[in-house]
Formats: structure tokens, C-alpha cells, sequence
């Protein structure tokens, strides 16, 4: 779980560093049009379309960007209609490897990720070989400064919270259903506690010890996935020592 929280935040705060290159923005809008598409262009009954606005706004997205988005989405402008897939497979040291992609032409995605799954000592593998060492759940992170533990557990149990974890010396851990996710970052916000990271993620059961150039080489597919332009989302069950991972980002 460790491995999982470091290096999501790790990513988050990249994120905004490299959505001034402009590819993080081409991701979120096509992420709001999608989310759009599947569950109507209103934010208030849309909640995967409310965290998309949120992503897209910490990046800093024009708000006219965000406009356009929803509006290919929902059809009021012409846009292209994208595919959702889910890839499985296998890193070095045998990290299982979820990739979530959308894409407007599945025969050129797949085949573009099982190369780079290929070039960095990993392999692609059937629907389901990796999947259930996976769970879906809301994920908070909360700089320990801004509050005391036993106040911010009963705070966040009371709003429906399933879980909160103390794992290194930074930021204590929320874990909630996906359902209960927005209720509890909205007790949060009216108590004005700030949150670092936030998001509806895949959380690791079973977690795989890596260091050294086996961490290398598993981060090197890592980002590889991550920055291609088709790639929503990259899940892996490794624990990478912080140093290493913070060397990395």
C-alpha cells in the first residue's frame, strides 16, 4: 500500500509540472469527454466528471478547454469517440500491471503496448490475470501537520470512511468505497482540511518488494506506459523504497 501512496503522489505532482507541456491537458480532456459521454455533461450528478473537472483544474486546464471537452462528450460539437480498455500484464520481478487506456483505435493501442511492455522485460496476459490483486477505492492523503490522527479518524469514519493508515512519516491514508469517496473529501473540505492527493484509484492486495535496477527497470515501464498518449491510468503492486521512487519523479 506504501508503494501505491508514495508513488501516486509522486505522479501527481509531476502531473502539473508536465501539463505545461501540453500532453497532460490532451489526457484530461479526453478524459471529461468520456466521462461526459457515459454520464451527461452536469458535474453535480456526474461524479467521475466531477473529479475530471477537478484533475484538469489543479493542472491548471483552460477553462474554455474544459468547456469544449464536456461539449464532445455530450455531442453539442463534433468529437471523436473513444474506446475504453483495460490491459493486463507483467513487469519485471513479476509486479502485476493494470493499464487503463482510451483509445479512438484499439488494434494500434494494443499493439503499441504490448511492444513497450516487450522492451522492458515484461509481458502482456490474459483478462483477469492481474485484476483481482486489485480493488477500487476512494484514496485521500492528508499532510500529517494539518491534523492529529484520532481527530482525523473520527472525522473521516463518521463520513463513511473505511479505513485510515499512518505508513510513513508524511500523510496518513484514507481509504473509502468508490460511493463514499466524494462524502468524505466534502467533510474534509468543510472542516478545511486540506488534502495532498485524491482520487477513485486501484489498490494493490498484494504488494511485490523492489529495489535497486530491478526498481530501475520497473519504473523505466512505469513512465514509458504512463506517457503514452493513449494511457489513462498505469497500476502496479510494487513497493519501491521512497528515495528511489522520489529520484525518479
Amino acid at each position: 500500500m506504501s508503494g501505491h501512496s508514495r508513488w501516486a503522489g509522486i505522479k501527481h505532482k509531476k502531473a502539473v509540472v508536465d501539463s505545461k507541456r501540453g500532453k497532460v491537458f490532451t489526457k484530461l480532456g479526453r478524459e471529461i469527454s468520456v466521462a461526459a459521454r457515459q454520464g451527461g455533461g452536469n458535474p453535480d450528478h456526474n461524479p467521475r466528471l466531477r473529479q475530471a473537472i477537478e484533475a484538469a483544474r489543479e493542472a491548471n486546464m483552460p477553462q474554455e478547454n474544459v468547456k469544449k471537452a464536456i461539449q464532445r462528450g455530450t455531442g453539442e460539437i463534433p468529437g471523436v469517440i473513444y474506446e475504453e480498455i483495460r490491459y493486463e500484464g507483467y513487469g519485471p520481478k513479476g509486479i502485476a500491471v493494470l493499464v487503463e487506456v482510451s483509445t479512438d483505435n484499439k488494434n494500434r493501442t494494443g499493439s503499441e503496448i504490448r511492444k513497450i511492455f516487450s522492451e522492458h522485460s515484461g509481458s502482456m496476459a490474459e483478462a483477469g490475470a492481474v485484476s483481482w490483486m486489485f480493488e477500487l477505492k476512494g484514496y485521500i492523503a492528508v499532510d500529517k501537520g494539518r491534523i492529529d490522527e484520532e481527530s482525523l479518524m473520527s472525522l473521516a469514519l463518521e463520513a463513511g470512511a473505511e479505513d485510515l493508515k499512518s505508513t510513513d512519516e508524511d500523510s496518513y491514508e484514507i481509504f473509502t468505497s468508490p460511493a463514499d469517496f466524494e462524502k468524505v473529501r466534502a467533510a474534509l473540505a468543510e472542516k478545511k482540511i486540506p488534502v495532498s492527493f485524491a482520487e477513485v484509484t486501484q489498490i494493490s492486495k498484494t504488494i511485490i518488494p523492489v529495489t535497486g535496477e530491478d526498481a530501475n527497470k520497473v519504473l523505466a515501464l512505469t513512465r514509458e506506459l504512463e506517457d503514452h498518449e493513449d494511457v489513462k491510468s498505469v497500476y502496479c503492486n510494487f513497493d519501491i523504497p521512497k528515495e528511489i521512487l522520489e529520484r525518479a519523479g
